[in-house]
């Protein structure tokens, strides 16, 4: 059976999560009052592999992170991108994260391209999209979907 792109069913979006270690934030802010700081400690909380991603902010420390201009610069594989960015950005992102190797592409709350997300499919990556971890590990460990 084929996989539902975007993957929507709890147990798909719990083995992804389970077998993510690695992730790249797409979008990471310094700002305390942007969601993607408060998800970057979140999934370093977790126990994530979490490395930030902002060309704006490139080399400075975030987290305790040191923050990547682009996908390419990651020093390690990665196995998620997740994204905070503009919708309009998702093509360039497909690409990129197919160029890396990335198994899976997650775009958080707001952030959807259909066309995108056909493409990323056809290339292999599972995706999920308009979703936040953030939101999704507590859902699915109180489920019982999802252990530590």
């Amino acid at each position: 059976m084929k996989p539902e792109v975007p993957l929507v069913a709890d147990d798909a979006v719990a083995r992804v999560l389970s077998e993510t270690r690695s992730i790249a934030l797409l979008g990471a802010s310094p700002r305390l009052e942007r969601a993607s700081y408060r998800v970057l400690h979140f999934l370093l909380d977790q126990g994530y592999e979490v490395f930030p991603v902002n060309p704006n902010h490139a080399g400075e420390r975030l987290q305790g992170r040191t923050v990547h201009a682009a996908l390419s610069d990651i020093p390690a594989p990665i196995d998620m991108v997740d994204v905070f960015r503009q919708p309009k950005f998702l093509p360039g992102i497909v690409s990129d994260s197919i160029g890396i190797g990335a198994r899976f592409l997650w775009t958080q709350l707001g952030v959807v391209h259909h066309e995108a997300v056909a493409a990323a499919e056809r290339a292999g990556l599972e995706v999920i999209m308009d979703r936040c971890p953030a939101i999704e590990i507590p859902r699915l460990r109180a489920a019982g979907l999802l252990t530590d």
